[in-house]
């Protein structure tokens, strides 16, 4: 088996194992999840409320229309992030985590000038994170272009990012790969390979459920991703018409998502990713997300 990449033989005994591990849970051990249901928690981005409020009126106002947590982006003061964490705690929707991204850095990149922003700009993320009192820091592990095939993206990516752990394991705080629409990590079974690979606790994945309407089923995905999933985005895609979408108004089947949430014993934060609005669209938004957990 090359570094960082798997055989045919390989490949087909690990998705053996992880559908072992994930995807055939009987009924009674499906009832017994039933029994103790994590707790969910919903969350929007600090983009999506009102720019012209204060930052203490939009935790209010993110309080006031249902919602649990927060979700941020870095900051290099980290004075500043210490402050706005506190506000948001005492508002009580604590920031729980921060959008790095890494399309303008991506960890697949050949050019070492490139690497070294990553690095620099995930390392002020990762401190970031702890001043906010955010557990994890989203990346966009890498991207596959004309210039950089997908063996590449998977070595280098994996390469780079272990650099880091060491800080994130000082700091407390995780880095969560997310699913993106990057050419890369196309399957569930290649995406929970990926991240057991690291064989640390401070990587994780980030599942978007909208991401892989295209090509997949949100709840297939889940059930393969099983504990690795340490954060959730919510979003909904239409197929007919190829468009974004308020949640239940899309193709996922939010039933299956929800079954599958239970059976994985998924208990953290839910996070819409959606554009913004005022207090009766926020109020609506959660009201959504409400009957997606009654489900």
């Amino acid at each position: 088996m090359q570094d960082g990449i798997i055989g045919r033989r390989g490949f087909l005994r690990y998705a053996a194992a992880v559908t072992a591990g994930t995807g055939l849970l009987s009924e009674s051990v499906f009832a017994q999840s039933r029994q103790k249901q994590a707790k969910l928690r919903k969350s929007l981005q600090l983009g999506m409320l009102p720019r012209q409020l204060s930052d203490e009126d939009k935790f209010k106002l993110a309080k006031k229309c249902g919602f649990d947590g927060i979700e941020g982006s870095p900051m290099e003061d980290l004075g500043a992030a210490r402050r706005l964490g506190k506000l948001a705690r005492e508002a009580g929707v604590p920031i729980h985590s921060i959008v790095r991204g890494g399309w303008d850095a991506p960890f697949s990149d050949p050019d070492p000038k490139v690497i070294d922003k990553g690095l620099k700009t995930m390392e002020t993320a990762l401190r970031s994170a702890k001043a906010l009192g955010a557990d994890t820091v989203l990346l966009v592990p890498a991207i596959v272009n004309e210039d950089v095939s997908y063996e590449q993206a998977y070595k280098r990516s994996q390469r780079h990012i272990k650099k880091l752990l060491p800080l994130a394991e000082e700091l407390g705080v995780v880095i969560a790969v997310e699913n993106v629409w990057n050419k890369f990590l196309l399957s569930p079974i290649e995406f929970a390979r990926y991240v057991d690979e690291f064989e640390s606790p401070w990587l994780k994945a980030y599942f978007d459920i909208g991401n892989v309407i295209l090509f997949g089923y949100s709840q297939d995905w889940i059930r393969t991703l099983g504990d690795r999933i340490v954060k959730i985005h919510l979003k909904d895609f239409k197929r007919n018409g190829y468009k974004w979408t308020n949640l239940l108004d899309g193709d996922v089947n939010w039933k299956q998502v929800r079954r599958s949430l239970d059976e994985v014993g998924y208990d953290g934060y839910l996070t819409t990713e959606l554009k913004g609005g005022d207090e009766e669209y926020l109020t609506d938004l959660a009201g959504r997300i409400d009957k997606i957990f009654a489900m």
